[in-house]
């Protein structure tokens, strides 16, 4: 068993500098607005902006949107120019940036050695032709709960899933839902409240690989990323609204299958 530790990282409040987080096959950027800046993003892949507390306008080669607050978005391949109001926050989400600057990624050092047990995206999915160009918004109050699963809300893009989880006050603790993945990182994108990320590593037959579990406490503007074949559940706690967001590259086509996605009738393999 590879042991790559679970990584926490936070993103740096500076908003003139930007703030990356990554993880094998997808990068998180927390931009913040400050004295009208337009924000530059240049992907080779579909673009997932995460607004879920202010609107935002984005402008692409074909079109310029307005996007409301407790959105997301999805943004065609290309240039992208996103304007924010005064200290708002987006997450821009993408396994394409080109245009990113390695001393501005936060746990660039996590990746010198490549797990191998990592999934990659090898083929995005496609894009129904006549919606390739532009913008999609979707407002996450407006999107129904999946049949049989009445907490998280899924969306994708042609190379990634993420899942919107959202409640107030402290998570049941009788209800908590610890699992593995077998060949994704699981990137879990903290937005509002505090958190516990509670961490199992199985024991296999060689002894020396056991470690104990971990519980680790993270805040608001964290992002945690979990490798493959290790146990973990995710436990707001405290009073308040909790916002996280599970991050996925390449897309879950498990989720894709159970009817989970909102928009998954957009693509086809």
């Amino acid at each position: 068993m590879i042991l790559r530790p679970v990584s926490l990282s936070y993103f740096s409040k500076d908003p003139a500098r930007r703030s990356v987080i990554r993880g094998q096959n997808f990068s998180v950027e927390c931009v913040r607005g400050a004295n009208a800046t337009e924000h530059m993003i240049h992907s080779d892949r579909e673009t997932i902006l995460i607004l879920a507390e202010s609107a935002a306008t984005l402008i692409t080669d074909f079109e310029t949107v307005d996007v409301a607050s407790r959105s997301i978005a999805i943004a065609p391949a290309g240039t992208l120019r996103l304007r924010l109001p005064q200290a708002a926050r987006c997450f821009v989400l993408t396994t394409g940036r080109t245009d990113i600057d390695p001393r501005d990624i936060i746990n660039a050092s996590d990746y010198d050695t490549l797990d191998e047990r990592v999934l990659p995206v090898v083929k995005p999915m496609e894009r129904l032709a006549k919606d390739a160009k532009r913008v999609h918004t979707y407002q996450v109050d407006e999107v129904p709960f999946p049949d049989g699963n009445p907490r998280l809300k899924f969306f994708q893009s042609e190379t990634m899933s993420i899942n919107w989880v959202e409640y107030d006050g402290q998570r049941d603790r009788t209800k908590l839902s610890p699992h593995a993945h077998e060949d994704f990182e699981q990137g879990s994108l903290a937005i509002a409240g505090d958190f516990m990320h509670h961490i199992r590593t199985p024991w296999a037959s060689n002894a020396e690989h056991w470690r104990d579990d971990q519980h680790i406490k993270a805040s608001a503007e964290s992002m945690l990323i979990i490798p493959p074949e290790l146990i973990h559940t995710t436990e707001g706690v405290g009073t308040g609204q909790h916002i996280l967001i599970d991050v996925f590259a390449p897309p879950r086509t498990d989720f894709i299958a159970k009817g989970w996605v909102f928009n998954a009738s957009d693509y086809r393999a």
